[in-house]
């Protein structure tokens, strides 16, 4: 039973730390502006293909995380620290709704677009670097485990669920922007922008603190 709780943990901690940075709610107002020349077929269709996109993004990043850290030399809290500066500049961003809605030109450019699915629908919309940075470090804390494969499936389970969400949230896309308009879009975006920053900041001090302990067992 106590396999059973530290599995359960560890997709929920995923979870958790994912779908805050995911945040599918921010992509709402993005679909709804480069889909309105699709039906409501069409446009499930892209979402779904999005969010399969994404699962299979982040799951590479996932096994590869250990790769990318050991050759380009980088250890787990100047990971931590580079993700939580990340993710507190996408906090930033969305704490401020001037700066994170696309450019005239981008949203005319993917409204052009026969297939937004990947681009700009599953990357960066969904899997950004905030997202891939937080699945590294969630790699590399894996592979300190005993059973780093059965790691690897979890954290790819807590994946999937996140892809789920995602996927239910932009799927209700034209109802929650017509339920909620444009001021409780912007409400939502910046409440979660908030999250993001202290998030972000509690990441960086985590980056700190492990460096702090390594220089002290030198």
């Amino acid at each position: 039973m106590n396999w059973f709780a530290q599995g359960f943990t560890l997709v929920l901690s995923t979870i958790l730390a994912l779908l805050p940075i995911v945040n599918p709610l921010s992509a709402v107002g993005m679909v709804v502006t480069i889909t309105a020349n699709l039906n409501e077929h069409e446009r499930t269709e892209q979402i779904r293909r999005a969010c399969i996109y994404m699962f299979f993004i982040l799951t590479s990043f996932l096994v590869a995380g250990g790769l990318i850290m050991n050759f380009f030399g980088i250890s787990i809290p100047g990971l931590r620290i580079a993700g939580g500066m990340i993710v507190s500049y996408l906090g930033f961003r969305m704490l401020f709704p001037d700066t994170v809605a696309m450019s005239r030109q981008e949203q005319m450019e993917a409204a052009g677009k026969a297939d937004v699915s990947f681009t700009p629908l599953a990357m960066p919309g969904l899997s950004g670097p905030g997202s891939i940075a937080v699945v590294i470090g969630l790699s590399a804390s894996a592979q300190q485990t005993e059973h780093i494969v059965v790691g690897h499936v979890l954290i790819a389970l807590g994946i999937a669920v996140v892809g789920v969400i995602s996927y239910i949230t932009l799927r209700a896309a034209t109802k929650l922007s017509k339920v909620l308009g444009i001021a409780g879009m912007n409400a939502m975006a910046r409440i979660m922008g908030f999250l993001l920053i202290c998030i972000g900041v509690q990441f960086m001090i985590n980056g700190v603190l492990d460096v702090v302990r390594l220089a002290r067992a030198v």
